[in-house]
């Protein structure tokens, strides 16, 4: 129902800033909770954020609070994911995630992102 492309992810510095894009298809993007997940090698797929649909209440991981904002604009049919103060922990995969009905930290969300690549090194 909704296909998702991320973009925006390369290699940074620790302490450096990076922000990552997600843009949706179909015309029913305001109708979709949206989240970021994030995968590491050798670990398993872990949740960084999320954004609801309508009022945009958003939530964090712990170990992002404080550094990465979640944003959308649902007239661009986008989500962002604004990343600061990058550790080399934070190298990952970075995946957007849609669901018209779930939201928060499930790791059950319907539709997902093909991931990009965020490397942050020392």
């Amino acid at each position: 129902q909704v296909q998702l492309v991320e973009s925006g992810g390369g290699l940074v510095q620790a302490g450096g800033s990076l922000r990552v894009s997600c843009a949706a298809s179909g015309r029913a993007f305001s109708a979709y909770n949206m989240a970021w997940f994030r995968q590491a090698p050798g670990k398993e797929r872990e949740f960084v954020a999320a954004i609801r649909r309508g009022i945009p209440n958003t939530y964090y991981a712990d170990s992002v609070k404080g550094r990465f904002t979640i944003s959308r604009d649902n007239a661009k049919n986008s989500v962002f994911l604004q990343m600061n103060n990058l550790k080399p922990e934070d190298t990952a995969v970075y995946y957007c995630a849609a669901d018209l009905t779930k939201y928060g930290t499930t790791n059950a969300y319907d539709y997902w992102g093909q991931g990009t690549q965020v490397t942050v090194s020392s």
